[in-house]
């Protein structure tokens, strides 16, 4: 099967290239995955939609990169994907249709409501999230009653009145993903002390091996990479567990290291700086007073 992408620009074309009935509306539908015609080819297979997804995966034997890096369903269950981003199926011969539904929204249909921009601030549509949200029984009851509102809706009563139902229950349905996916990161506690553990660990590790020296400082990339999540889940797990991004918490770790440079060795403010990665050493003393109030200077004087 090509690796060229298929642009999927409607939901009718959906309906079509899976062998479903004409969408009851243009710009929005909801399916049942085992309603959808078995793909006839195994291989590799790219799409692009030009519409907002959500949907509800069971028993997945597919397996699926998103964008460029692989699509984790083990724990999770809720998919989001926005218009124009890559997906990429990976199919063995005789693989059978997940269970679950999935819901496509035209971005034409959220045209001149505020939800059209409000979306926008839901991460979970976001290219670098790359794990599926867990549900718990009564979380996936609450998105199926919600879903199965809006279906109803379009497929009974598209009249004035039929956007703006529509819109506010969709709305509501975002609301509660944004809720359970926050949850998400709150009930995993085990998981998340070793995660922290695993993070300063690796922070530390990257420092005392002087990394810093050849690579500079350690990025936001480098540090989601090792530890197996995308940067945007990362950013969001530790502002749930700690209230800092990413970027602070590097911060803090150079300048806990920093600190121990001056207070114990002989080493200039300048070698200091180029150890810790930076290439001019005012970078380094500005962002060293921003974070202690003091110069490295005057740091290190304290200790004399």
């Amino acid at each position: 099967m090509s690796d060229a992408p298929i642009r999927i620009k409607t939901i009718s074309q959906f309906h079509t290239l899976r062998g479903l009935p004409k969408p009851k509306h243009p710009l929005i539908s909801v399916i049942n995955f085992e309603d959808m015609a078995p793909a006839l080819e195994s291989g590799k297979q790219s799409l692009i939609f030009d519409f907002y997804m959500i949907s509800v995966k069971r028993d997945m034997n597919h397996k699926y990169r998103y964008g460029q890096q692989d699509y984790d369903f083990d724990e999770g269950v809720m998919f989001c994907m926005a218009p124009h981003q890559i997906l990429s199926v990976i199919r063995e011969e005789h693989d059978k249709n997940p269970s679950g539904w999935m819901m496509m929204i035209h971005p034409d249909f959220l045209w001149n409501t505020p939800l059209a921009t409000a979306i926008k601030k839901y991460e979970f549509f976001d290219y670098s999230v790359n794990e599926a949200l867990f549900l718990s029984e009564d979380e996936e009851i609450k998105i199926q009653q919600i879903t199965e509102n809006i279906k109803q809706e379009y497929q009974t009563s598209i009249d004035k009145f039929s956007q703006n139902i529509i819109i506010s229950q969709l709305e509501t349905l975002l609301n509660y993903s944004e809720r359970f996916y926050q949850r998400q990161f709150l009930t995993r506690q085990k998981a998340h002390h070793q995660f922290l553990e695993k993070l300063s660990m690796l922070l530390n590790n990257y420092f005392e091996r002087d990394d810093s020296k050849e690579k500079g400082l350690p990025s936001v990339q480098f540090l989601s990479d090792e530890l197996n999540m995308s940067p945007q889940y990362m950013r969001s797990l530790l502002k749930t567990l700690t209230g800092q991004t990413t970027q602070q918490i590097i911060h803090e770790k150079l300048i806990e290291k920093a600190k121990e440079k001056l207070s114990t060795t002989e080493l200039s403010v300048s070698e200091i700086a180029y150890e810790l990665g930076f290439e001019h050493s005012q970078s380094f003393s500005k962002l060293f007073k921003a974070k202690t109030d003091i110069s490295p200077l005057d740091f290190r004087k304290s200790f004399n």
